[in-house]
């Protein structure tokens, strides 16, 4: 069967949820249809009962049930279309959706946009080739929080913890707080690619010992994890220092070793990549290089801050709505280029046109202390700022004159 509507969005998480709605508020005839994996919306938002959500985007501190929940209430109200329980197969450029619905079997959904907000999914242990054997009581730290949160099973009583992700230092306040004894978080850089709150709040709060430029070396154990073997690793090569090895007695290591937006979906299609962020390439509005085809969220870049996710994502809803419309943009288009320090910026291109501000997101590369952060176009600065600590771990953002634009820009440090 083949349906048809003006915007479709792939995923129900916050970044679906705010796009939809921005959509709808754009265009309030348009029909619009969301399609879901799981069989409730909300995505990762569900099992983060933990507070600190909203306080940008509702001025107030919430849980991520909560946060999601009034999301989801004012897309009912909207009366905008939801699948669960639908699997998106594929994209095409000419923006038809096949999917296998549990309702309605295999369909095809022809569309005049398409938003792409399928979020991320974590490491595993097979990314990272940890020595050992193969016990059971290894999971990632999302995987241990859906367990404990939702489920209502604790993973193990004495736990160790690779990575100092956000996910991975909220559940060692967690794991704690349950009554587990979290032996150790070890991170292999020199710095955690967590927020400092949490590192304070979840760790420095419950006594939590975090070492930096160490990581598992082996693990031990046959039917269950007995011990991990950690090293510590020479902070320029990542290598382990013989030498340097301790034991820790253990029956579980959550893994919280990085996020990788889920893009099989986008590559498939033949939509162009940045090799940075894993994400599409795209311009100020969220547009990809594929026509009408727009991203946002998680899968776009991976972000530390869902308030974030949902203001980028009420741009990409916008934008999909009027592109459904019949309102293209259209311009000179100039690129957008990190260096000296600068990770990644993004949007990583700019179509000319428009006389407004513009928000840049970025992250560096490393952890500075006292850098200038500038953008440059051509010789000209357009935006110059000081700040005491930058660090990987953190996105930034700057606000810049968008008519002030007139060809390609630099976003750097002068370190």
């Amino acid at each position: 069967m083949e349906y048809r509507y003006d915007i479709v969005i792939i995923g129900g998480g916050p970044a679906g949820l705010a796009a939809a709605l921005s959509a709808r508020e754009t265009a309030p005839e348009a029909k619009i249809l969301m399609l879901e994996r799981d069989k409730k919306l909300g995505g990762i938002l569900q099992q983060c009962i933990h507070n600190g959500f909203g306080l940008h985007y509702f001025g107030q501190e919430l849980t991520g049930p909560e946060y999601a929940q009034r999301f989801i209430d004012q897309l009912e109200a909207a009366k905008i279309e939801v699948w669960t329980d639908t699997m998106v197969l594929d994209f095409s450029s000419e923006k038809v959706v096949d999917c296998v619905c549990a309702a309605r079997g295999y369909v095809q959904v022809q569309a005049g946009a398409i938003v792409l907000a399928m979020g991320c999914r974590e490491r595993t242990r097979g990314a990272l080739s940890i020595p050992g054997t193969r016990p059971a009581g290894i999971y990632t730290a999302g995987c241990a929080q859906r367990l404990n949160n939702i489920e209502g099973y604790l993973p193990g009583k004495k736990v160790v913890i690779l990575g100092s992700g956000d996910i991975g230092l909220i559940m060692a306040r967690r794991m704690t707080w349950e009554g587990a004894q979290v032996k150790l978080v070890a991170e292999i850089m020199p710095y955690s690619s967590g927020l400092n709150r949490n590192i304070v709040q979840c760790l420095v709060d419950n006594d939590i010992p975090l070492k930096f430029n160490h990581t598992v070396t082996a693990v031990h154990g046959q039917e269950r994890v007995t011990g991990v073997t950690v090293s510590e690793v020479d902070p320029a090569t990542r290598r382990p220092i013989a030498g340097t090895e301790e034991f820790y007695e253990c029956d579980t290591l959550l893994l919280s070793v990085g996020l990788i937006p889920e893009n099989e979906l986008t590559r498939g299609a033949g939509v162009e990549m940045d090799r940075i962020t894993n994400g599409a390439v795209v311009d100020q509005f969220r547009q990809t290089s594929m026509e009408g085809v727009f991203a946002c969220g998680n899968v776009l870049h991976v972000h530390d801050l869902v308030d974030n996710v949902s203001n980028e994502s009420a741009i990409a809803g916008a934008a999909a709505a009027r592109y459904a419309m019949g309102q293209k943009a259209a311009g000179q288009v100039y690129a957008v280029k990190a260096e000296n320090g600068v990770r990644y910026a993004l949007p990583q291109r700019i179509v000319a046109g428009d006389a407004g501000k513009l928000d840049v997101y970025f992250r560096v590369d490393a952890a500075y202390r006292n850098p200038s952060v500038q953008v440059l176009c051509g010789d000209k600065v357009l935006y110059s700022r000081k700040k005491q600590i930058m660090t990987p771990g953190e996105m930034e953002k700057m606000t810049l004159d968008q008519g002030l634009i007139t060809g390609d820009i630099t976003v750097r440090l002068d370190k």
